[in-house]
């Protein structure tokens, strides 16, 4: 059976960027370039890199070309329910946190939504970025209730919240309801994180419950595409 062409420069391309011929955050050739090498036409090239894009080998950026991907992304677990400082700890990684907005007031609209708030409720808000090997690639938005959390501080919001709520405060955080998406960039997301190109991000929003089911946090965590792979394990009941 006769392979279209596309697949084979896949295949090609894929083999040698798992080879190393290709290292993450290099361009490849330019699809002019590609087509005089396979001696093909522009459309079957971009098929191919289409192909790529698809699963993972590069990423399209305008006015970059096809940027190769790091396929060895920090993994980040689904299911678990875990601190960036004990995931920092795990991976391995030289890490950072900046606290961008730090303060107490009346919720928004949409954290009343979120939160299940009154617009007298008094909420924490903590704004950070998570700078890892040098590139700030996360940016989490906090929302706390004062009256599961009375006292709050910049320095804890460096450090730990988690470790600070369960530690000193001695409240149980039980589980979590996730939701994750892919979402264009924000102008945020643009002014605080090194997006290098990039122009969506994969957003996970958790709803965090303590152990006697009260909802106390809610969380939008926004991650750079390229730098992350989430992780499930699953087992089929019998």
């Amino acid at each position: 059976m006769k392979v279209n062409k596309f697949i084979t420069i896949y295949k090609d391309i894929a083999q040698q960027i798992e080879g190393g011929r290709w290292k993450a955050e290099e361009i490849l050739p330019s699809e002019h370039e590609l087509t005089a090498q396979y001696d093909t036409s522009r459309e079957t090239v971009r098929k191919a890199l289409h192909m790529l894009a698809q699963n993972g080998y590069i990423q399209k950026i305008r006015g970059k070309g096809s940027v190769v991907l790091n396929r060895e992304k920090m993994q980040f677990p689904v299911s678990g329910l875990v601190s960036f400082k004990e995931l920092a700890q795990t991976l391995g990684k030289k890490t950072k946190t900046t606290v961008h907005k730090f303060g107490l007031g009346p919720p928004s609209e949409l954290i009343q939504k979120q939160l299940r708030a009154n617009p007298d409720d008094d909420i924490w808000e903590v704004i950070r970025s998570r700078k890892i090997d040098g590139e700030h690639v996360i940016l989490d938005k906090d929302y706390f209730f004062r009256k599961h959390v009375p006292h709050l501080t910049k320095e804890i919001c460096e450090n730990s919240i988690y470790e600070y709520i369960e530690g000193e405060l001695g409240l149980s955080i039980s589980y979590a309801q996730k939701e994750i998406v892919a979402e264009p960039c924000t102008d945020e997301d643009r002014e605080l994180l090194d997006l290098h190109g990039y122009d969506h991000m994969v957003v996970v929003r958790n709803y965090v419950f303590l152990e006697d089911t009260s909802l106390f946090q809610y969380t939008e965590s926004r991650h750079r595409l390229d730098k992350f792979r989430f992780v499930d394990f699953a087992r089929r009941g019998k």
